[in-house]
């Protein structure tokens, strides 16, 4: 199995995984580009899995299920390109031969999911939107800060190595903000000069891996004290508790320049 993200827009990835004959895609937001690549690499587009109804991540799909006959699956409970199979989360289904768990994950909208595969090539899977992002998360646009946490420990509890398609190229300006947080993580330096290296020669700082994640993510930590007391210095009102510290720093990010 190879894993490949197809660049689309200024900033979006649309995760390709093959076996070098049959592709799945996920969240392709336009599809000239993949179709290129998948002609250029020789491979048939078996499987569209969609994670939430943005048209960044769906705008492709009609075209792409023309020209392909590519099987479409997505959310249940949000507006998709039709038609395509329904899924929810606690659902398994099957591509290239592998075994796919649907996480029902709300937050940044109100019925985005991720798929997460335990063993590819050794390690586990996991395609997750605008969920999660490295070293950051995405914007509440329909849920609320207890739907987005309680999406985000979900998926902090899978395996460490587990690798994490994000589909968006935003890590080195969610570092920015992850360091304006916590200053003192030594993880997060290390990781930004990793970051820095990478982008300096076009390439991407994804996939990222949960227990990296962890390490420097600040949504991932807001049980951190380090986390609350910038939550609390940000803004002297914030409530108590892990969802208190998500959300001041939530709407601190926002802002952040």
């Amino acid at each position: 199995m190879t894993l490949f993200p197809v660049p689309a827009f200024t900033d979006n990835y649309i995760w390709v995984l093959h076996d070098g004959q049959r592709a799945l895609a996920v969240d392709p937001g336009e599809a000239q580009g993949l179709l290129h690549w998948l002609q250029n690499e020789r491979l048939t587009l078996d499987t569209i899995l969609i994670t939430h109804h943005h048209g960044d991540h769906t705008g492709g799909v009609a075209e792409l299920r023309e020209a392909t006959g590519a099987r479409v699956l997505g959310p249940a409970d949000e507006p998709m390109p039709e038609p395509l199979q329904r899924v929810r989360h606690g659902d398994a289904v099957e591509s290239l031969g592998l075994r796919w768990t649907v996480i029902g994950v709300p937050g940044h909208t109100a019925g985005h999911v991720a798929y997460h595969c335990p063993d590819v090539e050794g390690r586990p899977l996991l395609f997750c939107g605008d969920t999660l992002f490295s070293a950051g998360c995405g914007r509440l646009f329909e849920g609320t800060p207890e739907q987005m946490l309680a999406s985000l420990d979900q998926l902090a509890a899978l395996e460490d190595h587990t690798l994490v398609c994000c589909t968006h190229e935003y890590t080195l300006s969610n570092i920015r903000f992850a360091r304006a947080a916590e200053p003192d993580n030594a993880d997060l330096l290390a990781y930004e000069q990793q970051c820095q290296a990478l982008r300096a020669r076009n390439l991407p700082t994804l996939p990222s891996s949960i227990g990296l994640e962890k390490r420097i993510n600040p949504f991932l930590r807001v049980r951190q004290p380090a986390l609350r007391q910038a939550a609390l210095a940000h803004d002297a009102q914030t409530p108590s508790g892990p969802i208190g510290v998500f959300t001041t720093l939530r709407a601190w990010k926002n802002v952040f320049q």
